[in-house]
């Protein structure tokens, strides 16, 4: 009599999301096949470090297979997905082969939205990936190079303006961080200019920074920005790019201005991954503007309960007994626990059994400006706490150290941000490429 065949469960994408739902079938009787287009998971609220010089990549990075070397029913691959075949329950990757499925979890994140303007990439970078890190910090760092070696006045401002389009927590963490490199970090040395006279933008079309949290905090946060050198512009919607600068629609009807500058990173928007939409096309479910899949309350597919979409990717909601459901962020709290429940009504599902409504716990928003500044909108069981300032930050460092992946990036984490505040030196500032002079951002 031939052995069972164990249920094979295909999980697309090793960010927050797929790591957990694989985790949490590790006691579970199935074969289980991991696969993303990196060999690493990558710890993405601290990837705004690397690219301003203060972390390296092993620091918020782990091998995957590393990560799941004594979890015997997990396989990994490396490959990326091209497309689901629903009806034939097949997953093809990029390179032609196919994963059979039996249950799927699509975990696949979000990229950059440029909101239609897709040519604006090449000249205002976001961040998403190690490679998004390691081309912004290039481009800061060889931006003070160029400013050193040119003569025009003019020429010599624009490298020394920085630009942060968007002002939710990447956006506000990014230009702090950059308001403390040049003022804290750079000076003395260079000899043909200060580099604490570079100025650092930081534009938002919205009526506030950090509008995900109450207007108390982010009133905090933006003086705590102008504090450390920051100008903040509201209400300030971006209408053009180019490869000098961009150009400022400001609110009402006043005529555009022109910021002349040669390092603009985008943290403005963001959108699903391209596998959302191949999906939704492919099983005739929903998606939003943002290309984000309309799943049931139990995180699944209509009409496809083997197909669970988490994440990023996912256009879901918490169902509260007792409550209105209401939308689940995008954070990654919010994946990790969609991939645990993901993961229970697979097992549920296999023992034939009624599954479970998602149902999101909100423990806050934290942001950071800079050194010792901070906010922290936090729920707590009893009440809910808001705080600002150097206790913020004291809170923001050891929540991200205890989240992070595995003993050692914690401790390197930890040497490195206490030498980096007795120091105020960043010494991860190794890069490449050629005279940024020599061609255009």
């Amino acid at each position: 009599m031939p052995i069972p065949r164990k249920p094979r469960i295909v999980i697309i994408g090793c960010g927050f999301g797929g790591l957990e739902a694989a985790r949490a079938l590790h006691a579970a009787d199935v074969d289980i096949t991991l696969v993303d287009r990196t060999n690493h998971h990558l710890f993405q609220p601290l990837l705004y470090q690397v690219a301003t010089a203060g972390l390296s990549a092993p620091a918020i990075a782990a091998p995957v297979r590393h990560l799941f070397r004594r979890q015997r029913n997990v396989t990994t691959l490396l490959g990326e997905a091209a497309s689901v075949d629903a009806a034939g329950r097949r997953v093809r990757l990029t390179d032609g082969s196919e994963l059979p499925y039996d249950h799927l979890v699509v975990a696949a994140g979000a990229t950059h939205s440029y909101f239609g303007r897709d040519d604006w990439a090449p000249l205002a970078p976001g961040l998403k990936t190690l490679a998004d890190a390691f081309e912004i910090r290039r481009r800061v760092l060889l931006a003070f190079e160029a400013a050193e070696k040119e003569e025009d006045p003019e020429a010599r401002e624009a490298w020394l303006t920085f630009v942060v389009i968007g002002a939710g927590p990447t956006g506000v963490e990014m230009a702090g961080t950059l308001a403390e490199i040049a003022r804290r970090t750079l000076p003395g040395e260079f000899r043909r200019i200060d580099p604490a006279r570079a100025r650092i933008l930081l534009v938002e079309g919205g009526p506030r920074v950090l509008q995900a949290m109450p207007e108390s905090l982010s009133a905090s946060a933006q003086k705590q920005l102008e504090r450390l050198g920051v100008e903040v512009a509201v209400a300030a919607r971006v209408v053009a790019i180019d490869a000098h600068g961009l150009q400022v629609q400001p609110p009402g009807d006043a005529t555009p201005y022109r910021i002349a500058s040669r390092c603009v990173i985008w943290a403005a928007g963001v959108a699903a991954s391209p596998l959302g939409r191949q999906l939704a096309d492919a099983t005739g479910a929903p998606a939003d503007r943002a290309g984000r899949v309309l799943v049931e309350p139990d995180l699944s597919l209509p009409g496809h309960p083997e197909v669970s979409v988490i994440g990023d990717l996912a256009a879901a909601h918490s169902h509260l007994p007792g409550h209105e459901p209401r939308p689940v962020p995008g954070v990654s709290p919010a994946a990790k626990q969609m991939g645990r429940t993901a993961a229970g009504n697979i097992l549920l599902r296999i023992a034939g059994r009624p599954t479970q409504p998602f149902r999101y716990r909100d423990y806050g928003n934290l942001a950071t400006i800079g050194r010792n500044s901070a906010v922290v909108d936090l729920w707590t069981p009893w009440r809910r706490i808001r705080f600002s300032g150097w206790f913020a930050w004291v809170f923001w460092l050891f929540a991200h150290i205890y989240f992070l992946i595995g003993f050692r990036n914690r401790l390197v984490v930890l040497i490195d941000w206490a030498s980096a505040y007795w120091s105020e030196q960043r010494y991860a500032r190794v890069v490449t490429g050629i005279d940024p002079r020599a061609t255009d951002n």
